[in-house]
């Protein structure tokens, strides 16, 4: 397992080594791409753990909330998905980019939080288990939802929070199946290839998806997304930082003979 060695907070006793690590972290770690940092975490460092996390957390966060349309959920079903890519990290294939995978995790545990919660059970189940099980590779092709009414109304005035907010309830008004594929390719500017290989589709199906989610919207609405994509369902750094602080606690609490080497 992991030593828990994540970048110190300011209450933290401010001493040398603390600095030269955050200095490390900020300047070093972020710097390195996926494989190398996830080769020091499968080497017992959770700084570059927690840098992957940081680097991944708004587009697992997007796609979970582009299925759960549950802000709340939508964290949870992330920090499902981090503590699956842990448990299970030698499970990954260099041969596949580690973004997809971690999306693919993300894409499974929204769709298995949104049924526990429709079917009554609790929706935490499958972070419980999640250090000990393996991640489960059975497909789970995403369903139709509810056909979408009218979208909202593009907002009149120049208020950048009330167009962002009519923007996201027009999203959140498609089906679910066209929903998470703009999200990926408008808001979150992946190509068609990378967005398939997150959902487990074929390109073919993405683009097709893509062209009836923007034939849903009002022309206004597409227009205002296209021009102002990249605030949609935006993740704030208290929800970041958040998620980031709860999955390493959750390590903590299964695994607590992991020791805090800070």
């Amino acid at each position: 397992m992991l030593e828990q060695s994540r970048i110190p907070h300011s209450s933290d006793a401010a001493s040398g080594l603390q600095a030269k690590r955050a200095v490390d972290s900020v300047q070093t770690f972020t710097d390195l791409p996926d494989l190398l940092l996830v080769e020091r975490t499968r080497g017992r460092d959770t700084r570059a753990f927690e840098t992957l996390m940081r680097r991944y957390n708004r587009r697992l966060y997007r796609i979970a909330r582009s299925i759960l349309s549950n802000d709340e959920m939508a964290e949870e079903a992330v920090r499902a998905a981090y503590i699956r890519a842990f448990a299970n990290l030698d499970r990954y294939e260099p041969a596949g980019k580690f973004g997809a995978w971690l999306a693919r995790l993300a894409f499974n545990e929204a769709l298995t939080l949104r049924r526990h919660s429709t079917t009554g059970g609790t929706v935490t189940s499958s972070v419980s288990a999640a250090i000990p099980a393996a991640v489960s590779h059975s497909a789970m092709a995403p369903a139709f939802g509810a056909q979408a009414g009218d979208s909202a109304p593009a907002a009149d005035g120049n208020d950048p929070a009330a167009t962002k907010q009519q923007l996201e309830a027009a999203i959140d008004a498609l089906p679910e199946v066209f929903r998470t594929v703009l999200v990926l390719r408008v808001v979150e500017d992946l190509s068609g290839v990378e967005v398939a290989v997150c959902l487990g589709l074929n390109e073919t199906t993405v683009r097709t998806r893509l062209y009836r989610a923007q034939q849903r919207l009002k022309v206004d609405v597409a227009r205002r997304l296209r021009a102002e994509p990249f605030n949609i369902f935006e993740l704030t750094p208290e929800r970041c930082d958040r998620i980031v602080s709860q999955v390493f606690a959750k390590v903590h609490a299964v695994s607590p003979a992991i020791s805090d080497a800070r």
